[in-house]
């Protein structure tokens, strides 16, 4: 009875520990993969309280259908073209239906565990871009074109840079995801703002915020899921990890307080939604630096990635660009002069994979510089061709009518914020004819 019972244990512990795994990375990582997924609720309520009420369900449920539709695709396709042995270019079949993804090691932790951690990656992406599509795009149109783009646009970007592919051995370097998520996020936004056009309300009415409290929680969600974002992209639990989390602390620090001060400047106030883009705008600019730079230079990093998001995001309202939400600006922006200050800041000594140009080498510069051209170009063609695939599948653009009374309505049948028993009565047109009171006038 002993020896079978010592038997069975040591069966369990070989399926919590194959050979090569560690406990305490995969501990840390099974922490990172939570939170990294919980960053997409947290962008819903980000990007949720930054339209207009009747468009707010709508809106968060742009983030939570990536959960699925995405995730899916991932576990059954996506990941193998991402990071199953292949060529410079993309992955191969070999990890189709996580085929070969089990309990084994993958560098310190278990591959099915690396296969969930990069999956949240590639559900945040695709909910970062829908903030350029908010109030106008039909919600089946959006659950077609998110699954093509994670599997057509995420997943051969990744393979480029994490998964064996032409820029990772090149050099580039790209710690969490500047160019795959937020350069990619960034530009598929802005292509799908001028690919859908305009809301029929943009540059004739005011379109405020309709809930500010909800920006705050998602700005304060989103910078604790960070974390694991950042810190997790050291696939363990070291000092790399540590290098990563305390400049994800360091870098927002310092765009917030840069960018308080030019609100104070400009308008003498400082403004609770620029507080709560200013702490994207860091996290976003830190990623793909978190491990390669000194904590002085996250600093500095931080610092100075709020001046060309802030200045852009002061001009866009001016033009007839409706990037709804400013994604271009947080994300492309940022992402872009995070990539650019890794070439510049990056120190050997911390990350003991290369020099920037202000420590000698010059050659990391233009690498990083190759980088983000090669994102900005695949991300701008590709979501441009699966728009017009989808647009011919299904209608993208939502009717004047239905912007008009809101996507919640029109899109979901359902109200955030419904008084007593709703504001408005969604009936089918299919549906039974209301019955004429009887005995007279109702």
């Amino acid at each position: 009875m002993r020896k079978t019972l010592a038997a069975a244990l040591s069966g369990f512990s070989g399926l919590a520990l194959a050979a090569g795994v560690d406990g305490a990375a995969t501990a840390w990582m099974l922490v990172s993969t939570a939170l990294v997924l919980l960053m997409t609720p947290a962008l819903a309520f980000f990007y949720g309280g930054l339209v207009r009420s009747k468009n707010a369900l709508n809106t968060m449920m742009m983030s939570f259908a990536a959960l699925g539709f995405v995730g899916v695709g991932w576990a059954l396709l996506g990941y193998s073209l991402a990071f199953a042995e292949g060529g410079a270019w993309i992955g191969s079949l070999r990890h189709l239906f996580l085929q070969g993804v089990g309990l084994e090691a993958k560098g310190e932790i278990p591959h099915l565990l690396f296969m969930a951690f990069q999956g949240t990656f590639a559900i945040i992406t695709a909910a970062l871009l829908t903030g350029g599509l908010v109030e106008r795009l039909r919600f089946p149109a959006l659950l077609l074109f998110l699954s093509l783009w994670g599997l057509l646009v995420y997943a051969p970007l990744a393979h480029w840079v994490w998964g064996g592919g032409f820029l990772g051995a090149l050099g580039a370097l790209d710690f969490a995801g500047g160019t795959v998520v937020h350069i990619n996020a960034g530009v598929a936004a802005l292509v799908g703002a001028l690919v859908l056009g305009a809301r029929k309300d943009y540059g004739r009415q005011a379109i405020l915020p309709h809930n500010v409290p909800f920006v705050l929680l998602g700005a304060a969600l989103l910078w604790f899921g960070w974390f694991g974002f950042n810190g997790g992209s050291a696939l363990g639990s070291g000092a790399l990890a540590a290098l990563a989390f305390v400049n994800t602390l360091l870098a927002p620090a310092a765009t917030l307080a840069v960018w308080v001060l030019l609100d104070l400047l400009r308008t003498g106030k400082a403004t609770a939604v620029g507080v709560a883009t200013a702490i994207v705008v860091g996290l976003v600019a830190i990623t793909p630096a978190a491990g390669f730079v000194s904590p002085l230079s996250a600093l500095v990093l931080g610092a100075v990635s709020a001046l060309p998001s802030y200045f852009f995001l002061l001009w866009r309202p001016r033009t007839r660009l409706d990037d709804s939400l400013d994604v271009f600006g947080a994300h492309g922006i940022a992402g872009t002069t995070g990539a650019l200050l890794t070439g510049l800041l990056a120190e050997k000594a911390w990350n003991g994979v290369a020099d920037g140009l202000l420590f000698g080498n010059p050659h990391q510069f233009f690498l990083q510089a190759l980088a983000v051209g090669v994102a900005v170009a695949y991300s701008a063609v590709g979501t441009f061709l699966l728009l017009k695939l989808t647009g011919l599948l299904t209608p993208l653009r939502a009717s004047f009518q239905e912007e008009g009374t809101g996507l919640d309505v029109t899109q979901h049948g359902e109200e955030a914020y419904a008084e007593g028993e709703g504001a408005i009565l969604v009936l089918s047109e299919s549906g039974p004819k209301a019955l004429k009171p009887l005995g007279g006038r109702a």
